[in-house]
């Protein structure tokens, strides 16, 4: 097969003749501007975004969540293991201090108090008796003895002058004497029983110990049924109700529980361990309701907790609440805001300008005669997304923040001016 014929080119048109020095001349001239030009490119500032130090009034605030909870709040329980029977209230109900609130089975422990009072009686008739009959039987029988014993006393004398006399033998004399003996031991022993009957003796004593025992057994008795009605230990409101008739109460199980009327209302709330030295009574709060979040009211830190809950790494605080808004409920849900510092026209500066701020040497990046420069500065309050300044830094400053690729010694330009959130305030909470 033939091959197409291809067209002819035109000819290139014929370059002029350099000498060698000239090309030299001309590769030198290429190399310098690239130079110049590779100089320039590196020299160029970089253009980034700054923030300014400036002067505003900043409030430094800690933020927590809690509870409302009644100041004086009671948890109602048993002593006693028993079957509940009644519950007199609900909750929401306003009660009056020995009004009833439950009642718990009692039929055994009424069943022991008439036995106990049955014996309370019997040991009373029983000291009546010891009065009334066994005392003057008694003191009779000792005037009976006495008597015996004087005609005992004649009759031994008389048959005594007989037996001399030889009309008797001695064998009269020995009964005479027996009889005498019995005698004085019958005065001995009435006497003795006696002295027993008498106010001080040992039969009075027993009779008072036998009323004493009864009673007591008649106070337990009715101690423990007692124990099965609950009643309203103060004036208050029923919070919560946990028996219904039929659960078994047991001691340290709750029943009920009252808010005291007239105590007021606080908070509960749980601070992040890292603002325990930020924390003192008396603080100012403001307090939000999740329920009213429009609602704003004031509170004060009244309590805090000797020790850290390391299990949550918080510490337990309580505010008081001196005007409680109408709305509020125990157990409502609240963020608070404490004040912990306030500096009126303070030099702050946007938190991302700080570099390390949590550390011992906290630094910025200033911008000065247009090269990135590291200053130290000491911090002071802290609000949200703004930081104070006490030193290192003036008014006017231009900062270089962390998001920006600068290094430090870099020439840099000053774009755009971040304004920073005068209005912030708060350090968060648990």
């Amino acid at each position: 097969m033939r091959l197409p014929t291809l067209p002819r080119l035109p000819a290139l048109p014929a370059l002029p003749r350099t000498s060698p020095r000239t090309r030299w001349l001309a590769a030198g001239v290429l190399l310098l501007s690239a130079s110049v030009a590779v100089g320039v490119f590196w020299t160029r500032p970089k253009t980034a975004q700054v923030m300014a130090v400036q002067r505003a009034d900043l409030t430094q605030t800690v933020v927590a969540t809690g509870r409302i909870n009644a100041a004086a709040r009671i948890d109602v329980g048993s002593e006693v293991t028993a079957t509940v029977q009644t519950v007199h209230v609900s909750e929401g109900d306003v009660v009056k201090a020995g009004d009833m609130l439950i009642q718990l089975g009692d039929a055994e422990a009424r069943a022991t108090l008439t036995q106990a009072e049955a014996a309370q009686a019997e040991a009373q008739a029983r000291q009546q008796q010891q009065q009334s009959v066994s005392a003057p039987v008694a003191l009779a029988a000792v005037q009976q003895a006495q008597a015996s014993l004087r005609n005992a006393e004649a009759e031994h004398r008389r048959t005594s002058e007989l037996v001399a006399q030889g009309f008797f033998s001695q064998q009269k004399l020995d009964d005479s004497r027996r009889a005498l003996d019995t005698a004085r031991s019958a005065l001995d022993s009435a006497r003795s029983q006696s002295q027993a009957q008498q106010p001080n003796g040992v039969e009075v004593t027993l009779a008072t110990t036998r009323i004493q025992q009864a009673q007591a057994a008649v106070g337990a008795a009715r101690a423990r049924l007692n124990r099965l009605r609950i009643v309203s230990p103060v004036d208050a409101v029923v919070l919560a109700r946990h028996a219904e008739p039929g659960a078994l109460a047991q001691p340290g199980k709750v029943l009920l529980s009252l808010a005291a009327r007239g105590s007021g209302l606080r908070i509960d709330a749980g601070v992040d361990e890292k603002h325990l030295s930020l924390m003192k009574p008396g603080l100012a709060a403001r307090a939000v309701a999740d329920a009213y979040p429009t609602q704003p009211f004031d509170a004060s830190l009244d309590w805090i907790s000797p020790q850290v809950d390391a299990s949550r790494g918080t510490v337990d605080v309580r505010l008081a609440v001196p005007k409680p808004p109408i709305f509020l409920r125990p157990d409502m849900t609240v963020s608070v805001e404490m004040t912990v510092g306030q500096q009126p026209q303070a030099l702050v500066l946007n938190t991302a300008a700080v570099r390390e701020p949590d550390s011992a040497s906290p630094w910025a990046l200033l911008l000065k005669d247009g090269v990135a420069t590291r200053t130290p500065i000491t911090l002071g309050l802290r609000g949200t997304g703004v930081i104070e300044v006490k030193s290192g830094l003036e008014e006017g400053d231009l900062l270089i923040p962390a998001t920006e690729k600068v290094a430090e010694g870099d020439r840099v330009k000053a774009g755009k001016v971040a304004a920073v959130p005068l209005a912030g305030s708060g350090m968060g909470g648990r």
